[in-house]
């Protein structure tokens, strides 16, 4: 058991990184939704908590105790869908907590941006892990406003709760990387400004990286 803990330590971005992925894209390979949502979103969620684990291993006992509350949460979520998944209520708990979940592994992420370090594969993957962490934010963030009002989005499918998470991820991804191809569009006041603030927190994201990896790359290579 200590060997394992060791090992997600060690590699501990790279595994969130790989878990981030595995959640917000593996749709491009099911095309039964009705599977994805009983029994591959709790897999999904199972993976990116023990991904995360790493994350807070050499953190404080209420950080840890934080994350683990948020994690069993999130965990029991998805399991929860089939029976409430009718429940509008059951879905707006659902997207904050996950939101809350996001948020508050993105901020450990970017400490350890932030802090003198010099530029190696842990960098590079947390970087991407900051990426595909606004992704999951941006996303759940405004699938609570779309449950509340399912106006407030023109162009989602809302078929079942798998289509509407997937239209998002798309959604949002393409918004902070300013793609914008326009076949999804906010239509309420809220989905309007939080689509303008996370096209500019992309933005702004990318630029500040790049100057956070010059900066380390050149301390490398200075000393």
């Amino acid at each position: 058991m200590q060997n394992i803990l060791n090992y997600i330590q060690k590699q501990k971005y790279e595994l969130l990184l790989f878990a981030l992925i595995q959640h917000l894209f593996i749709g491009i390979f099911l095309s039964d939704l009705a599977f994805y949502t009983k029994v591959i979103w709790p897999i999904n969620m199972f993976v990116l908590g023990i991904a995360s684990v790493g994350i807070f291993t050499e953190k404080g006992y209420w950080k840890r105790a934080i994350k683990n509350i948020l994690f069993l949460i999130v965990l029991a979520l998805p399991i929860g869908s089939t029976f409430w998944g009718n429940n509008p209520n059951y879905f707006i708990f659902l997207n904050i907590s996950y939101v809350l979940f996001f948020l508050f592994i993105f901020g450990e992420v970017l400490k350890y941006l932030i802090k003198p370090s010099y530029i190696n594969t842990d960098i590079i993957s947390a970087s991407a892990c900051g990426y595909f962490l606004l992704i999951e934010i941006c996303t759940f963030l405004l699938q609570f406003f779309v449950y509340q009002n399912p106006q407030s989005f023109k162009g989602i499918d809302f078929s079942s709760p798998a289509q509407t998470y997937i239209d998002l991820v798309y959604f949002s991804s393409i918004t902070l990387t300013s793609i914008g191809f326009g076949d999804i569009t906010p239509n309420a006041h809220n989905t309007k400004l939080i689509t303008s603030f996370f096209g500019i927190v992309g933005q702004f994201y990318s630029v500040v990286l790049v100057g956070i990896l010059i900066s380390k790359f050149t301390s490398n290579n200075s000393k």
